[in-house]
């Protein structure tokens, strides 16, 4: 699959994540690698832009016994750019389904 589509595509799915509630890095990692083949070298270069860009803003939480953890929560930009993506994202997808599902494939 071509690098770059796929980083979007999981661009999509950790917003959508942190959209859900307010997440760590590793365990942004360890939600998606349920679904698919993921590792931290790609999430964390993913969070770090989005914060960035003020998708997400971050802030530490100190567990006793644990290193601190730095939280991921989405802003009001981040809401909308994940409202984009996933417009974006239907809009490819019933593209492809039609093409997709035009007549028989012949042998």
């Amino acid at each position: 699959m071509n690098t770059q589509f796929k980083k979007g595509v999981i661009e999509l799915c950790v917003l959508k994540l942190i959209s859900e509630k307010d997440m760590y890095g590793y365990e942004v990692v360890q939600e998606l690698a349920k679904y698919i083949a993921i590792g931290e070298n790609t999430i964390y270069p993913i969070l770090r832009r989005l914060t960035k860009e003020d998708h997400f803003i971050t802030y530490t939480v100190e567990n006793p016994g644990s290193p601190v953890r730095k939280y991921y929560k989405i802003t009001e930009q981040g809401k909308g750019r994940y409202i984009d993506l996933i417009q974006e994202w239907d809009t490819f997808i019933d593209q492809i389904n039609q093409i997709l599902k035009r007549g028989e494939i012949h042998g």
